[in-house]
């Protein structure tokens, strides 16, 4: 079954801990981690994460989008991320290899990024050790983006080298997911879906996941 990961950048911040019960009935929660360098835009950071653990026992996805993440990865381990997605553009791959040596030692789960700019097989060189490929279907650093539908390509492929080298490793799509774009990816080969303003801007937020998760 597909999982569903309500992401809190859409979330009212004011009231965060009433937001991350409104999704409840999702399978993780999608912490986007934004620096200002490797996108252009800032979000939160370890305080923040260490305070949603406090207040919830959902999967904590956090999807690192900050430039050189090796220096960061054993604070968010500590704070409570159940996985980290690092960007295979935001280092050279030696310490791209360093930070998922970090997630391995710390006991959380391992997942690299790519923007609509990166090839698919440039996973090659880590995947076997991956529990996550995170494919992104818009430019990383705001939310409320269209889907880029171009990138389906890159998420077909992905699929393939996921089913050939490790058919254990997760694939989640981030980026414009809703009704209209939610099936597309499935089909495509997406096991996790990423969804902010499609649960956080709908009258019922769990209907919402329910419908994404069919891929409606």
């Amino acid at each position: 079954m597909v999982k569903i990961a309500p992401s809190i950048l859409s979330a009212d911040f004011c009231n965060l801990n009433s937001e991350i019960r409104r999704v409840s009935g999702a399978d993780w929660l999608h912490v986007d981690v934004m620096d200002g360098a490797f996108v252009p835009n800032l979000t939160v950071g370890v305080p923040v994460v260490a305070s949603i653990r406090r207040h919830t026992d959902m999967f904590l996805d956090v999807h690192l989008m900050i430039d050189k993440p090796a220096r960061y990865i054993d604070a968010f381990c500590k704070a409570g991320a159940d996985l980290l997605s690092v960007h295979l553009e935001a280092d050279h791959p030696a310490r791209i290899a360093d930070a998922l040596h970090a997630m391995e030692a710390n006991g959380v789960k391992k997942a690299v990024a790519l923007r609509p700019i990166t090839s698919a097989k440039a996973v090659l060189p880590y995947i076997e050790q991956l529990d996550m490929v995170l494919v992104m279907t818009v430019e990383p650093g705001f939310g409320g983006q269209a889907f880029m539908e171009q990138q389906l390509s890159t998420i077909r492929e992905v699929r393939s080298l996921i089913d050939r080298y490790h058919p254990g490793c997760e694939l989640e799509v981030d980026g414009g997911i809703a009704p209209g774009t939610a099936g597309k990816a499935i089909e495509a080969g997406a096991t996790v879906l990423v969804a902010g303003s499609a649960v956080y801007g709908a009258e019922n937020p769990a209907n919402a996941i329910e419908l994404l998760r069919t891929g409606r």
